[in-house]
């Protein structure tokens, strides 16, 4: 059985080629997902997975990644880049002898280099690498380089590299492409079946820059320039300021985007300095000191847990208990950032308490009380089936972007003591999407 399949459809092919880190899905792809879930169901895997769709001129092609039910052969789909699972083959045969013998480390990592010299990766201009290349030519960084080495377990073997790499192989034109999750979610990261999600950052960022030198792909949403959007200032002193950062600007210069409320405050206060951090898509209150004597008496506030912080946030779904208080330890995913996961074992602590405030149809209006300032606290602790198991609405990370306009998360209420005369002051801002 080909790999290609046959799409019967009008819809119009998309200007560009999808940019697979940030990205709606084509209406192309989602008719191709839907196809794929029919030979899913067929199939009927017991462990949940990441599929993948390339929509091509003349039809499409499927992939998963690593192994289905212990397999990298199914006919449906297009196979891996490189086969490793031969069980005569090499590196079966090395890995064999590695386990009966006492060098284990240094044999390991021999046979692992290896193993990524064998993936020789295309992109569209015909031109050829192989995985340990792409990935020192991408990380010029030294001290990412001494950290890794070398790619991570399993690079070369998602979805998109293998979808893309069948395309170029076989001369098919890529037109757009898609990933969504099937089955249930692993225990630490967060996925609902049946959703799309980007490509991820941590394996398939080097691969994918470099397969993709010769598509013309839609421009990086995370580099829009956001210079139209300004804080609103709520509260302003000779030391401090409270401000209304809106959804989509950033609180600190990123790694490609310079505007931010950091760079915007320097304008009008020449030693100003946030005090704490928003996510870019969240909205709401925000402190900025105007001087470092005062900074540093705000964000010991901050360190002692003695500012009092209200979100609201509109979630997906009904949250049953009208109060509680969720304890879920978080930590990076340092190949995947800025994602987090849930780790009970390396995870630091993260508390938040709720209160829902009210409830609709489909999602519920709840207030969010952080006790920790982790990144994404409020979003994973609202996602995690072992939370509200309801994601905030609007979120592409932890929930499905396309069910809002815009993250539902606001900073509504913040209270603290003023640097200057210790006296309390407590801010409300009212929440944008209600």
């Amino acid at each position: 059985m080909s790999p290609l399949h046959p799409l019967h459809t009008d819809l119009q092919k998309p200007e560009r080629f999808t940019y697979p880190f940030c990205y709606e899905p084509h209406p192309l792809c989602i008719l191709a997902a839907e196809e794929v879930k029919k030979e899913i169901e067929r199939i009927n895997p017991t462990e949940g997975k990441m599929f993948g769709v390339l929509v091509v001129e003349g039809g499409f092609l499927a992939a998963y990644s690593g192994l289905l039910e212990g397999r990298n052969d199914w006919e449906y789909f297009v196979p891996p880049i490189f086969d490793a699972q031969q069980p005569d083959g090499y590196f079966k045969t090395k890995e064999r002898e590695i386990s009966a013998s006492d060098g284990h480390k240094q044999m390991s990592q021999d046979l692992q280099l290896w193993l990524f010299r064998q993936y020789r990766i295309l992109n569209a201009k015909g031109e050829e690498k192989d995985l340990v290349d792409i990935w020192q030519d991408y990380h010029n960084s030294p001290k990412i380089r001494k950290k890794y080495p070398l790619p991570p377990g399993g690079t070369g073997d998602c979805c998109a590299p293998k979808l893309l790499q069948y395309a170029y192989q076989h001369g098919l034109k890529p037109v757009c492409m898609a990933e969504f999750w099937w089955g249930p979610s692993p225990k630490s990261m967060i996925r609902h079946h049946g959703q799309f999600y980007p490509a991820c950052r941590g394996k398939c960022k080097p691969v994918l820059t470099w397969m993709m030198q010769g598509l013309e792909v839609d421009p990086n949403p995370e580099e829009t320039d956001y210079t139209h959007l300004t804080p609103e200032i709520i509260y302003e002193d000779e030391v401090m300021a409270v401000l209304n950062k809106p959804s989509g600007l950033l609180s600190v210069p990123g790694r490609t985007e310079e505007f931010s409320v950091a760079s915007w405050a320097k304008e009008r206060w020449p030693e100003a300095i946030p005090v704490h951090r928003l996510d870019q898509w969240t909205s709401g209150l925000l402190v900025v000191a105007k001087n470092m004597e005062a900074y540093h008496i705000l964000q010991e506030q901050f360190v002692k847990r003695t500012v009092k912080k209200r979100y609201v946030a509109l979630v997906d779904g009904t949250v049953l208990q009208s109060h509680g208080r969720i304890e879920l330890p978080l930590h990076s995913d340092p190949m995947n950032r800025p994602l987090q996961i849930v780790d009970y074992q390396h995870g630091k602590s993260a508390v938040t308490e709720y209160q829902v405030l009210s409830k609709h149809h489909s999602s519920t209006l709840i207030a969010l009380y952080p006790h920790t300032g982790r990144t994404h606290q409020l979003r994973v602790h609202c996602a995690h089936p072992d939370g509200l198991g309801c994601p905030i609405l609007g979120d592409e990370l932890y929930g499905r972007k396309d069910s809002a306009e815009r993250l539902c998360l606001h900073c509504d209420y913040l209270e603290l003591s003023h640097p200057k005369t210790k006296r309390r002051m407590s801010f409300e801002q009212p929440c944008p999407f209600i």
